[in-house]
Formats: structure tokens, C-alpha cells, sequence
């Protein structure tokens, strides 16, 4: 059992960044600020290894995200685990312009943090602390793997052309580019179906997309991880429709990992309009 748990440690990490890179619409349509408050449970083989919470505001001018995410119960016994991210930036005529990011992730082992710095999605500065040590065994990242990208958090703003449904290939169909600092990866989402749903806060249909992993550069030349997920066509996510934004919002990610299946679900989920700041949860 604490080698099957250890083993989830790695998946646990990649879970993480595909549900980031799938992850929370915020409001783009209203004059206020809307805020998006969501938990999510992460799953392993049947197992309640993590759990995770998204706070994100936004306003016509700017936006921001916070994200937590710990493992918990008997996987946090093994490693202590936790990731803290927060984003900001812009979105202008329907573009995502992220301004910042920052993560700090910390386990039993060590604590590393990244600093990035963005201008229209182009990356000016990168601070990994401490540094990463094995760098010639992986694959370059170039100056080109950083224009026009999304950081983790930002790519949390999924938005839906106006006069398009929410529920259908609108939703879904989408390349979404992303850099963490370490890793230019692509999610590439196509629509399969719809299918109707009821968790807390929300009841009625919602999108079902395929999902597929494309590494780019950053990750090891040997990564088995890599190689599995970039073959793995055992990702799907389903997107609910939050109408007064115009955006989705996945409520569910299925994958299969190198440790076993893994879910996330989203537990909570709610939208508060009015000039609400957003404040990051645990």
C-alpha cells in the first residue's frame, strides 16, 4: 500500500497541471468582478490521495487566480505534498494576456518555487529557486516555446465565442498552450458528447471532451511519464456551462497514469458577482 501511494506521488504533480490546464472559467461579460470558488477531490485507483481549491476574480481590466492543492489522508503520511499557485493578467476581446504567475511546491523532501513574468503572453523572466540541476537531460526550451503561452493558472479562463452554445463542440474544441517554468506542454480538447450531471451548485448538461498531451520541450529526453501521457488517449474532462460569463467550467477530469486511474471531481462550486475579491483557500 505505502509503495502504491509513494508511486502516486509523480502522477499526483501532472493530475494537478491537467486539471489546471483544463481547469475553472471565470467571468469576462459583467461590468463587476465575478468570483469562482471551487473544491475539487483527487482520486487515485479508487483512493482519496489530494484535494484542491480555486479562488479566481475578474474584472474587465484584470484577474486573478489562486489554486491549492495537498495530498491528504494516507498519501500525505508518505510525503507531505502541497502546491500554492496564484496568476494574473488581462483578457481583452476574448485573448488571455497573463501578467504573472508564482508556485511554490513543497514536500517532505524540499521546497522550490517559480517565478514568471509575462507580457501578452510572451515570457520576459523565469526564477526557479533552487535551481534545476539536470538541465542538459532535457529537452531545450526555446525562446519561440515562449511566446504565446499560458501559464498553469491562466489557462483556468476558458472562454466560448459569443453566439456559440456552451454545451456542444464550442466548449470543447481548443488547443491550449501551457508553460510552467519547467515544461512547454499542449492540451489539445475535441468534443465527444454531452451527457447530464448534479453536484453541489450545479444541475443540467454538460460538454464531454477528449483530451489529449502533447510535450513540447522542458521534459526529460527518457521521460517514461512523458512518453506515456503524449500515447495516452484515457483523458477526458466534462465542461459545465456558467451562462452570465459566457464560460465552461470542467466539474470532472478522468486519466489514466502510470500508477493507475486517476479522477478529479469537483465537489464545490460556486459564482459570486459584485466586485468580490478573490482570497485563497485551503
Amino acid at each position: 500500500m505505502f509503495r502504491l501511494i509513494g508511486l502516486a506521488l509523480r502522477p499526483f504533480r501532472l493530475t494537478c497541471g491537467l486539471c489546471l490546464g483544463l481547469s475553472i472559467g471565470l467571468g469576462l461579460a459583467s461590468a463587476r468582478a465575478d468570483t469562482v470558488r471551487a473544491r475539487y477531490s483527487v482520486t487515485l485507483i479508487g483512493l482519496h490521495i489530494g484535494e484542491a481549491a480555486a479562488v479566481g476574480s475578474i474584472d474587465p481590466a484584470r484577474y486573478r487566480i489562486d489554486l491549492n492543492a495537498k495530498l491528504t489522508g494516507l498519501a500525505a503520511m508518505v510525503s507531505n505534498v502541497k502546491m500554492a499557485l496564484t496568476s494574473t493578467g488581462s483578457v481583452h476581446k476574448g485573448i488571455v494576456a497573463p501578467a504573472s504567475f508564482a508556485t511554490t511546491a513543497a514536500s517532505s523532501q524540499e521546497t522550490r518555487t517559480v517565478r514568471m513574468s509575462l507580457n501578452a503572453g510572451n515570457v520576459k523572466n523565469v526564477e526557479i529557486t533552487p535551481p534545476l540541476e539536470d538541465k542538459e537531460s532535457r529537452v531545450p526550451v526555446t525562446a519561440a516555446n515562449k511566446r504565446n503561452i499560458l501559464d498553469p493558472t491562466s489557462a483556468f479562463i476558458m472562454t466560448v465565442p459569443e453566439g456559440q452554445s456552451l454545451v456542444g463542440p464550442a466548449a470543447c474544441n481548443r488547443t491550449i498552450p501551457v508553460y510552467d517554468g519547467y515544461i512547454r506542454f499542449d492540451i489539445t480538447l475535441s468534443y465527444v458528447g454531452s451527457r447530464d450531471v448534479a453536484v453541489k451548485g450545479y444541475s443540467g448538461p454538460v460538454s464531454v471532451c477528449a483530451a489529449r498531451y502533447t510535450p513540447i520541450a522542458g521534459h526529460r529526453y527518457d521521460s517514461r511519464s512523458a512518453r506515456f501521457m503524449a500515447q495516452n488517449r484515457e483523458i477526458e474532462t466534462w465542461l459545465a456551462p456558467v451562462p452570465h460569463a459566457h464560460v465552461v467550467v470542467p466539474i470532472h477530469v478522468a486519466l489514466t497514469t502510470l500508477a493507475g486511474s486517476a479522477v478529479i471531481d469537483a465537489v464545490e462550486f460556486s459564482v459570486e458577482s459584485g466586485g468580490v475579491a478573490a482570497a485563497t483557500t485551503n
